[in-house]
Order: structure tokens, then sequence, then C-alpha cells
């Protein structure tokens, strides 16, 4: 049944604490997940549960455990701060009937979060988060005798998968010097520590788990990852590696402190796999992702598959067929032969995997992209704007054809609707530049909260900020 405080988003539940985010409200959670569990899944199996660095997240972990331990399902409780891939790694391992996040991954430190893991490791497909919204405000389900709440160490099971994923050997051969930044996060000293051992010469900044994410919210793109590029240049390396506040995503810094945007580390990562690796499978995209990532599958005959905005439809797919990688705007990329899951732990240990084996800085690397596969240029705004005007702007949008206007000079050509409203348009800039990528402004209303996210590709930075401004000036016309 709907419940006021609560409701289950494409990766579980997220609120501010105290305000929503209260210790009866995560109760109230965690007993809907209890009850499906039970009425769905094979209580037996027990329940994984873990925590990030958040204010109190430890005890709303116990919380749940309590409430799942007293509904008559085992639980297996981290016993300390815990990154979401290895949650979800944890239950897969395990065989566990699925597992409870206390994270609000990369949102600012009032909020705190409840994700729920499948069984097979990575977010519950939308059948099961309405599944678990159902049973919202039942009564809690009581067993006779409560089961038994243990704790586990989720790491070295899951940090041994991405060691073995990564070519280790070759990083620590290769020279290259790394800054490491966890934004206070679940990343803790993970990368550091594996560096350490492994001879591998770096810096870490932030690798101290802080609530409060003094300075910044803890999601690895600018203004927050700009302390890293400082870290890069101050340091001389070569590269800059950025989780965010559980670990399940990448950000990066090149070798001058640039912010190098997940669309580019994913179409590094992704021409490396189908150049050097030949793993198979199909390659997804978000739909407010780079198309670039088009050109490179094209390249060595892959098929690429478009899909909504969210990490849950790259999950969908590589639940039903053989996927190399799958991945979106805000830095989750993931690989079905470790997860149907975002790992931006083991995405970072890959850039370095890469740069390792081409000899070339990140930088380098995303220059050789460019340059290979015309320059494409990204950009995005958030404009946080009461309901009516954002849903006053996507009315307006959707009622727009080719020719029917131009944005910052440039006529739209073609309209897709796949989520929010997206504008091909013709960029005179595009005939001057070989290869030029293709110039689209996407207008993309949140579901929960009154924001506008404004997206823009063009084939040079000027342009794509031109298109950003006249998106944000349509969207705020009376």
């Amino acid at each position: 049944m709907p419940h006021p405080k609560i409701k289950f988003g494409t990766d579980g539940w997220r609120g501010v604490i105290a305000d929503d985010f209260t210790f009866a409200n995560v109760r109230t959670a965690a007993a809907a997940i209890a009850a499906y569990v039970i009425a769905q899944e094979d209580p037996a199996k027990g329940l994984c549960i873990g925590y990030d660095t958040r204010f109190e997240s430890k005890a709303f972990a116990r919380a749940c455990a309590e409430v799942a331990a007293e509904a008559g399902i085992a639980v297996q409780l981290a016993g300390g701060v815990t990154p979401t891939p290895a949650l979800s790694y944890g239950v897969r391992a395990r065989g566990a009937a699925g597992g409870i996040m206390i994270t609000s991954s990369h949102n600012p430190a009032q909020w705190n979060g409840v994700k729920y893991k499948a069984w097979y490791g990575g977010s519950g497909k939308p059948s099961i988060m309405a599944g678990i919204e159902s049973y919202l405000g039942m009564p809690s389900p009581r067993a006779a005798q409560p089961a038994s709440i243990e704790e586990a160490d989720f790491l070295p099971s899951y940090l041994k998968a991405i060691e073995s994923f990564a070519d280790l050997d070759l990083i620590a051969k290769s020279g290259m010097k790394f800054a490491v930044d966890s934004m206070y996060g679940a990343g803790r000293t993970i990368l550091s520590d594996l560096f350490k051992r492994l001879g591998v010469e770096h810096v870490q900044i932030r690798g101290n788990p802080d609530p409060l994410f003094p300075g910044i919210n803890p999601e690895p793109i600018e203004p927050n990852i700009r302390a890293l590029g400082e870290a890069v240049v101050a340091n001389g390396c070569h590269a800059g590696l950025c989780t965010d506040g559980d670990a399940d995503r990448i950000g990066a810094t090149d070798e001058h402190g640039n912010f190098v945007d997940p669309h580019k580390i994913y179409s590094v990562l992704l021409d490396w796999v189908l150049r050097r690796k030949g793993w198979p499978g199909a390659v997804t995209r978000a739909f407010n992702t780079t198309k670039m990532l088009d050109r490179i599958a094209a390249k060595y005959g892959r098929e690429l598959l478009e899909h909504g905005i969210g990490f849950k439809f790259v999950c969908d797919y590589m639940l039903e067929r053989e996927i190399v990688m799958g991945g979106e705007e805000s830095g989750g990329i993931g690989f079905q032969r470790h997860l149907p899951e975002r790992d931006g732990l083991l995405n970072a240990l890959l850039l370095a995997n890469v740069m390792a084996e081409e000899g070339k800085t990140l930088g380098q690397l995303v220059a050789d992209l460019q340059s290979e596969y015309g320059e494409h240029q990204y950009g995005r705004i958030d404009l946080h704007i009461p309901d009516d005007v954002k849903n006053s702007a996507i009315a307006r949008a959707k009622a727009l054809e080719p020719g029917d206007r131009a944005f910052a000079g440039m006529p739209i050509l073609r309209v897709e609707t796949l989520d929010g409203v997206k504008f091909y348009l013709d960029n005179p800039e595009a005939s001057a530049k070989p290869n030029a990528a293709e110039s689209w402004l996407l207008l993309r209303a949140s579901g929960t909260e009154p924001l506008l996210r404004i997206y823009s590709e063009s084939c040079s930075k000027e342009s794509v900020a031109r298109l950003l401004e006249a998106g944000r000036s349509f969207a705020l016309a009376k």
C-alpha cells in the first residue's frame, strides 16, 4: 500500500535524516522487504546487510537486521563500512535471498537511504521494487522464534574478485603514479591499500570516513572533484581516480587536473575491452549518455542497445542476454562477467590497467579517442525549479517538432522521447570538423523532486555551453 513517507524508486528509498529518514520509517521499509522475501524468495537463504559512512548508517543497518531477524530471516550484518558493490557481490557469492544497503550514494550529507539488492547481486527489478512497496505499512511479519544476526565481512571475497579482474602486475610494473580519492565515503583506503601492497606510487586524499562530507557532495563530478585535480598536479600524477559516497560510481581527472567525465571513462574502457580483450556481448548505454559509444561499438561490430536512464535498465539487459558492458551518464558502469551492478572501485582499477597496458596518461587516452571517433564534448545543468515550471517545460518540449524552432541557432532535425525529450540539432560548426559528434539537447524532469536536468553533447565545449544556456532559457520561459 502507498506510504506517505516511503517510496521505493529505481534502486530503493532515500530521505532526509531525521525528517522522513527516521528509525521508525527505516523499520517500516525493512518490514516490507522482509515480507517480500518471505512471500517471493526463499527466506531460508537469509539477507546480507551493509552500510556506508553516513550519519547513523550503522545503527540504521542494525535496525533493519533486527526487523528481518524477528521475521525469522537470518541476517549476515556487515561488521564495518562496506562499499555497495561489495555488498552486492556478497549477496550473490553467499547465495542469499537478497540484500539491504544503507546508503544514499552520491546525495548530500543530510540524506540517507535503503537500497535493495536482489539475489543476482544487482538492483531489484521494477517488479521486485513494486512487490516490496506493496507490503509497506502492513504489520511487521513475526516468527515464533527470531532468526540469528551474525557479523560478516563482505570485503575479502569482493576484493579477490576485482583484483583478479584487473591485471595488477601490469599496473605495478607500469611506473604510473595515481591520486586516489574516496570522497570520505565507503571506498575509504581500499585502492590506496592495494596500491601500497603492489608498490604502486600514489597519493590518497579524503580517505577518512566523514558523515559530513565536508565541503562537497560525494558525487565525482565538478566542482566536488577539484581537490583531486589539484592533488594530481601537485604530486605529478598520471591520473586521479575517484569513487562516490558508496563507491559504486567512478570519476577521474587527467594528468593536468582536468575533470574526465564518465562518458570519456566509459569510452576509454569500452574501446580497450573490445580491442584488447574481445569479450563477447552487446553494449548498452542510457538515453543521456555519449554517442561516442555508438561509434566504438560499430567499429568492432557490436550491437548497441539504448535504454532509459538508470542502472536498473542495464541490470535488466544483463539478466536477459549477453552484454559486455553497460553504463549511464552518472559514472555507473558495469561488466556482466563481474556483476549486474555498478562498481566504481573495479572501474578505477581498470582505468589504471588501461593506462598501464597502453603506456599512456589518461589525458592521452582521451585525446586518442577524440581523434579517432570525432570530438565529443558533454555538459549537464540541474535546474531546481517548482514542479509547475518543470512540468510546463516538458509539455512545451514535447509539443515541438522539426522545423518549429532552433536552440542556440541550431534548427531541430528530429525529436526522441525515450526518457525525457531529446532534440537532435543541425549544428553549422559540425561541417568544419572531421567526424564531428552529433549535436543534441535533452530535457528530463525528475519524477521525485522539483528538478529539471538539461543535458547536451556536441562537437565543441563552446557549442555545449550555448546549448545548455538555450535549454535553460527555454525551460524558464513564461
